[in-house]
């Protein structure tokens, strides 16, 4: 039947519609190109399935070596943005971004392929996140060889994990890394993360603040957004929305020792961005907050310009992140 004859159900735009006959249409985020080798950046790519009881699936990188490697890399997790409800790792300008990031930061990358709303509602996104992630810790607590991913096995140094993701991603990235002290108890002492980075964190709350107060056209699109993907009586209160409300866990909790959060000034979720840094650099959390905003731009566009100078030095910002020395 012509869509343009059904009648709409809910339409969140720009990401999707509903129909009453139950079809959705997504409007964006879903072109797919596949993973192999990208001569741009020298950097190889692979799909695979990760968690075959969910589908949850992951595309990992690594930087095409042309000599034996003589020392381990570290490890990017990466969690893509979306607002949970479109894109994928295989969405082409996540898949150039990861490459471009995987090239400058010389890293082995796991760009997690979560279910997304609405037909799987939230906390799919989140459990679905957290399962890869016991995947790669799984990694460490093996004794023999078999049935591991050998680009994990053979290039990573699980000495040096990081946490990454824009957006929805670095939402998730935040609620990983409160998780962590799981992973902790379940023996795995040779999985170390480091860090989270989180671009454009997609942080809200019910109370305007910043920005919000004075454009509220689009302060209220994003309250769509929340209330379509996690429907509850908390609404933009969530925990999982709104780091600081009621029942939100302590940012003592991040079980890591360093965080970089990115933001840009003409984005609409700056302003959560700088009080998620405000916050942790005054809180009891024992690790290193570094900050870093970039002027004129909005949100993810990085992503959407890449090739852009301060693209690039968002980009460079990253890396930078993921080399600095290891932690002790």
């Amino acid at each position: 039947m012509d869509s343009g004859k059904r009648e709409i159900s809910v339409e969140v735009l720009p990401y999707l519609r509903v129909y009453k006959d139950g079809t959705i249409e997504r409007i964006v985020g879903i072109q797919v190109v596949p993973a192999g080798f990208d001569s741009d950046t020298n950097v190889m790519s692979k799909d695979m399935v990760i968690i075959p009881e969910t589908g949850v699936s992951a595309r990992l990188y690594r930087p095409n070596f042309t000599n034996p490697v003589e020392q381990k890399l570290p490890l990017l997790i990466y969690f893509h943005g979306g607002a949970y409800c479109i894109s994928s790792p295989s969405d082409p300008l996540y898949h150039n971004s990861i490459n471009q990031l995987v090239a400058k930061a010389n890293v082995v990358a796991v760009s997690v392929g979560y279910r997304l709303a609405p037909e799987h509602p939230l906390p799919a996104s989140y459990e679905d996140s957290w399962a890869a992630l016991q995947w790669v810790a799984s990694h460490t607590r093996r004794n023999d060889s078999e049935g591991l991913e050998e680009w994990l096995k053979d290039y990573v140094d699980f000495e040096r994990v990081f946490l990454a993701g824009d957006s929805a991603g670095a939402n998730i990235a935040h609620h990983m890394a409160l998780r962590l002290q799981t992973l902790s108890s379940e023996s795995t002492p040779n999985l170390k993360v480091q860090g989270i980075a989180m671009v454009h964190p997609y942080f809200w709350g019910k109370e305007p603040i910043g920005v919000e107060i004075r454009d509220p056209v689009r302060k209220a699109m994003v309250d769509k957004w929340w209330d379509f993907v996690c429907p509850s009586e908390k609404g933009n209160d969530d925990p999982l929305i709104n780091p600081f409300a009621d029942g939100a866990p302590s940012l003592e909790g991040l079980g890591c020792r360093k965080v970089l959060v990115i933001v840009a000034e003409k984005d609409i979720l700056r302003d959560r961005g700088k009080l998620y840094h405000k916050v942790l650099v005054n809180s009891r959390w024992e690790g290193t907050v570094h900050f870093f905003e970039t002027e004129g731009e909005d949100h993810i566009f990085h992503i959407f310009n890449p090739n852009t100078e301060k693209a690039k030095s968002l980009i460079e910002c990253l890396a930078s992140f993921f080399n600095q020395d290891k932690l002790q």
